[in-house]
């Protein structure tokens, strides 16, 4: 039944427009809109797209949602902390001045 299909993720949050602003502005990606649903998508490398819907009761993800590999994780760290990304630090994992575990 499911062989042929492309299968794809998704997830919530509470407001679309600042999903667009952080994933299109801040994260560089490419990021669709339809405005029927409404939804965006993310397109990411190697043909992944993810859907990004709102929900009114939208809570937080207490998990990882998407994972970014990269070359180069300090580089990374420091051009994302410069567009004011915050990353979180959880007790029980040490990290270091940047927040690498």
């Amino acid at each position: 039944m499911f062989e042929d299909t492309k299968a794809f993720s998704g997830f919530s949050v509470d407001d679309l427009g600042r999903a667009k602003e952080f994933y299109g502005g801040t994260l560089g990606l490419r990021v669709t809109e339809t405005a029927e649903m409404p939804l965006l998508t993310l397109h990411l490398a190697g043909g992944t797209e993810v859907m990004v819907y709102a929900k009114d009761d939208h809570q937080p993800a207490t998990f990882t949602i998407l994972n970014f590999p990269v070359a180069d994780v300090e580089k990374a760290v420091d051009e994302l902390t410069a567009k004011g990304v915050r990353f979180e630090r959880y007790e029980g994992f040490e990290a270091d001045g940047k927040g690498i575990v």
